[in-house]
């Protein structure tokens, strides 16, 4: 991270902004990083401000820059760009931060990247940008092309949306993914709940999973709950689409990692041997870890060639997808997905979806999962996996989340709303969560 004259903040913001950028890092993860953990909790909160909102608000800070710009955004260094998105964001969204200081660490920032000469030519264009008239931010849009440009979606995936699901859930969606994530936690120990709150972190119930609460005010990841596993932060449609799986005797759960999901499953059925299959050696060690207290067996293996012939009762698919459920809390996703990416995409969890179904055992089910909104990576998917194996039919969504009601494990009365026909789909903004979609698969 940069030293001084540059806040420390702006410092590790232009670092993460830069890795998600260059390396193709997720900004979540490097916002929990140890170095990020070192910053004072002020500093800390500035860091993901400025973080979440560039990246969210990336199209409509780039919009504006190049008005005034004499030179193409895409002739500018990674890193000059970056200051001056910084910079802007800090002009049109943080009224407490005086502009001076905006303008003047984004000009440092610049210096101390070693891309000395352009230092002026930053100043300039903030200084323009600071005596322009502020955009009106309209949220009146009706079209796909005014829907895209005011919430800053690429519009070829607004398009889709529109098609999908309607203008008015598309418009939901948009919305949900540029404001501030509110977490969901799991809790693993019910007692956890009063050491939070003593804390000070502040919780709501959950809307959907009994287990679940939500993060209204606090960091949860600061605590000691956090830090010995009582607590998880999760999704709430994340945690419902592992007890979806049910319970059994052998569980099958491929491309486990991070494993949450995998925890969920060991926590549900005490005494059951879970293999987890994870294709990263890395991401394989970490759910070593995290699983390490449970009957759990973390398998290296790419799940399209699984390395065993054994045949479980339960199999979960959380299947590699584009992630556009999941904007919200990942906003560096949409400037990096392309359209071309969900064929290949597709294609690899057909492939996965296949393997996996050849390991279940007869009259025993398989969950397939997706954190994405797109039918090529969802009922497509599982269309194309039917019509090629006829041993197994799909079971109803809904009379399975009834029963899961019945039990008290599921506190939502809406359960109309979490289906499409057969499938479970969480849609942003319509539900508080991430975008999920589940079947359920029988075999025959």
């Amino acid at each position: 991270m940069l030293q001084k004259p540059v806040s420390p903040a702006r410092a590790a913001a232009f670092a993460i902004l830069l890795r998600t950028e260059l390396q193709g890092s997720y900004a979540s993860e490097l916002l929990h990083s140890d170095e990020c953990k070192q910053l004072s909790p002020v500093d800390r909160g500035l860091t993901t401000e400025l973080v979440m909102g560039v990246l969210r608000w990336r199209s409509l800070l780039d919009t504006e820059i190049a008005d005034v710009s004499k030179q193409p955004l895409d002739k500018l260094d990674v890193q000059v760009l970056t200051a001056l998105r910084l910079g802007l964001y800090q002009l049109r969204w943080l009224d407490r931060i005086p502009a001076r200081a905006a303008i003047h660490e984004s000009v440092e920032l610049v210096k101390y990247a070693r891309k000395l000469s352009a230092a002026t030519f930053v100043n300039a264009v903030l200084r323009k940008l600071q005596l322009a008239a502020r955009p009106t931010r309209e949220r009146t849009a009706e079209t796909v092309a005014e829907l895209a440009a005011a919430y800053a979606h690429p519009q070829w995936l607004v398009e889709r949306w529109v098609k999908a699901y309607g203008l008015d859930y598309t418009r939901l969606i948009c919305i949900h993914d540029q404001e501030p994530w509110m977490p969901a936690i799991r809790l693993v120990d019910a007692r956890a709940e009063s050491e939070l709150a003593d804390a000070g972190i502040r919780l709501a119930p959950g809307f959907m999973v009994k287990s679940a609460r939500r993060v209204e005010t606090g960091n949860v990841s600061g605590t000691n709950a956090f830090e010995q596993g009582r607590v998880v932060i999760q999704d709430e449609a994340s945690q419902l689409v592992a007890m979806l799986v049910g319970r059994g005797a052998s569980i099958l759960d491929c491309c486990a990692a991070p494993g949450g999901k995998t925890s969920i499953l060991a926590e549900r059925n005490l005494g059951c041997r879970i293999t987890a299959v994870e294709l990263h050696p890395h991401r394989a060690r970490l759910l070593r870890r995290l699983t390490r207290a449970a009957d759990v067996h973390v398998v290296n293996a790419d799940a399209r060639y699984l390395p065993f012939e054994q045949f479980f009762d339960r199999v979960l698919v959380d299947a590699p997808c584009s992630g556009t459920g999941t904007f919200a809390r990942n906003p560096e996703i949409k400037w990096r997905l392309r359209q071309e990416d969900l064929v290949d995409l597709q294609r690899r969890q057909t492939a996965i979806l296949r393997s996996a179904m050849a390991r279940v055992s007869p009259g025993s089910r398989l969950v397939y999962a997706t954190c994405s909104l797109e039918q090529d990576e969802n009922s497509d998917v599982v269309d194309q996996a039917l019509r090629n194996d006829k041993s197994f039919h799909l079971l109803d969504c809904r009379s399975e989340l009834e029963a899961m009601r019945e039990k008290g494990d599921v506190v939502m009365t809406d359960l109309g709303s979490l289906t499409n026909g057969p499938y479970l789909r969480t849609i942003p903004g319509l539900h508080l969560s991430d975008g999920f979609f589940a079947a359920v698969l029988q075999k025959n």
